[in-house]
């Protein structure tokens, strides 16, 4: 039997071919769209900083584009690929791998299926992937909510998921998913992909940026109540700090306390509390519902 031949990663012409003459399709449901740019791909690949002892998640590899970029430089990789179709093809372009102990595939939905990859096989030392545009933000705030930080996370998302994750105190896009990204990681914009670097061409342009484990870790006396706290804080943004916080605490008095133990006015919003406030916040909260 002859070996699979990839098809060119870099023509939208020959994927499409590529697939339609093995009967399939582009799951637009799946948020599917392969970077044709080789440049770029092979840019977020070096961000990644991997070699032969790394080893990788990788979610939505498609037909294999970034996999085997990564695959090439020695790293161990483990990819989540939701797609039935595109996880036959891809077992039989990296079997020279699997066969090696190089290479697997976890089938299904990443959301779903991650945590049971993790409790078996352990932490990656990186997490990597052209992210689906509608799972994108669940997936990141979801590992930093389970306390899991990867070394390196490089990542290709919808340019407003990476403004959102950057944001700074006092503007529009600084939310909830702001204080997670940042409270765990250093992020870093890596460059902009507009829609013609993809096929098919989304109607979004997307950003590539990294997300390096911070090495003074701002700790705090519960993540847990961290993580629920601040999702309070920023769960009617039209309100105080004192109503949402009252509302987490359902008491009046412990709230006052808490605000002025922390020294945040009651009458400010969420948006205008940076990371640290919030740990803080987070810490006295902690003593107080003891």
């Amino acid at each position: 039997m002859s070996k699979l031949v990839h098809p060119d990663y870099n023509s939208p012409g020959e994927l499409k071919a590529f697939l339609e003459n093995r009967g399939m399709a582009m799951q637009k449901k799946f948020g599917q769209n392969f970077l044709i740019n080789e440049q770029a791909r092979v840019k977020l690949i070096d961000a990644l900083d991997i070699d032969e002892n790394t080893t990788v998640w990788e979610v939505g590899p498609g037909l294999g584009a970034m996999t085997s970029e990564i695959l090439k430089r020695g790293a161990k990789l483990t990819v989540f690929e939701i797609d039935k179709g595109f996880a036959a093809m891809l077992k039989e372009f990296f079997k020279d791998y699997s066969d090696k102990g190089k290479f697997k595939i976890v089938e299904g939905d990443v959301l779903k299926n991650w945590k049971k990859e993790l409790n078996e096989y352990g932490k990656p030392d990186r997490f990597f992937g052209n992210l689906p545009y509608n799972i994108a933000a669940t997936l990141i705030a979801d590992t930093i909510e389970e306390n899991v930080r990867f070394d390196k996370a490089v990542f290709t998302v919808q340019k407003e998921v990476a403004v959102r994750a950057c944001a700074k105190p006092d503007s529009g896009d600084y939310s909830s998913f702001s204080i997670l990204c940042q409270w765990a990681y250093d992020l870093k914009p890596l460059m902009d992909l507009s829609g013609g670097n993809f096929w098919p061409k989304p109607n979004v342009d997307s950003r590539a940026f990294s997300m390096d484990i911070k090495q003074d870790f701002p700790r705090c006396k519960s993540p847990k109540t961290f993580v629920r706290l601040q999702r309070a804080l920023f769960s009617s943004r039209r309100k105080t700090v004192r109503n949402n916080l009252s509302g987490y605490l359902n008491n009046n008095e412990k709230t006052l306390e808490a605000l002025q133990k922390a020294g945040i006015n009651p009458m400010t919003r969420a948006e205008a509390l940076p990371v640290e406030s919030i740990l803080l916040l987070s810490d006295i909260v902690t003593d107080i519902i003891k």
